[in-house]
């Protein structure tokens, strides 16, 4: 069964967009204002907007459904039955607390291990897009589609940054994005965005978790996108760190072949 044939469909929809609109507030009355910046045992930072954003939003959730379990990146996991929410409350928190505007919110519902909906909420540029499966991609409630790039020599390609590549997958990725007609860094989950709404072509990233990318899935592929892992096998809870995106089957095909090293 689609999703979208779900009896909990509708009520899903309807909570992940209240999601997303306690995540905006939250988010706003933090950013760019004195904040605390910690760091947690991986050196990555967490602030009390990451905090506060998560707790509200398992707090929403458990009211609307009890049964669903909970993934985040900032509290423990809280099992549940069929479902299962998966949050990141800010994407991209070294942007957040740097005053840069492309951080955002990930929420993504999971059926049996596979991401049926997802959410990336741009709090401070106000864009929401929004993807699940059997229902097309849309950004502020206009349906959106990925570009026709089928070849690296005219794609433009994003990355958050080159600091996660390491060695072997240094060499990959830059000898293969040389070559393409535009390369930039900078961005978090506002990348995808990008991606689904046609502004670029290809995303290609490293040391990224489940929290990071479930969101990702239902939006590109919504858009008439892919997205993998480098070796081109689905996104899922046991996936390695790197991920690849691209507007057609065409360019991802390429790029898999170029970052698996074939």
């Amino acid at each position: 069964m689609k999703f979208a044939e779900h009896a909990d469909h509708a009520r899903a929809l309807a909570l992940a967009t209240r999601l997303a609109d306690s995540a905006r507030a939250i988010a706003r009355r933090y950013f760019r204002q004195p904040l605390d910046v910690e760091q947690k045992p991986d050196r990555s930072p967490v602030t009390a907007a990451d905090r506060e954003i998560e707790a509200e939003l398992r707090r929403m959730i458990r009211a609307e459904f009890p049964t669903h379990g909970i993934q985040g990146e900032e509290f423990a996991a809280e099992a549940g039955a069929e479902f299962t929410w998966v949050l990141d409350p800010i994407d991209g928190t070294k942007s957040f607390v740097s005053g840069f505007p492309l951080f955002g919110t990930l929420i993504a519902l999971v059926h049996d291990e596979r991401p049926v909906l997802g959410v990336i909420e741009a709090p401070a540029t106000g864009e929401r897009w929004l993807g699940g499966t059997g229902m097309a991609t849309s950004l502020n409630g206009a349906t959106v589609r990925s570009s026709g790039c089928e070849d690296i020599d005219r794609a433009r390609v994003y990355s958050t940054t080159a600091d996660t590549f390491r060695g072997d997958h240094w060499q990959r990725y830059d000898r293969y994005t040389q070559r393409a007609a535009m390369r930039r860094f900078g961005g978090d989950c506002y990348l995808y965005g990008m991606l689904a709404a046609g502004y670029c072509d290809l995303v290609i990233e490293a040391a990224l978790k489940p929290h990071d990318f479930m969101a990702l899935v239902p939006v590109i592929q919504g858009a008439g996108g892919r997205i993998s892992d480098w070796n081109g096998a689905a996104l899922n809870w046991d996936s390695g760190d790197r991920v690849v995106a691209a507007a057609t089957p065409a360019l991802w095909e390429q790029a898999v072949a170029a970052l698996a090293g074939r």
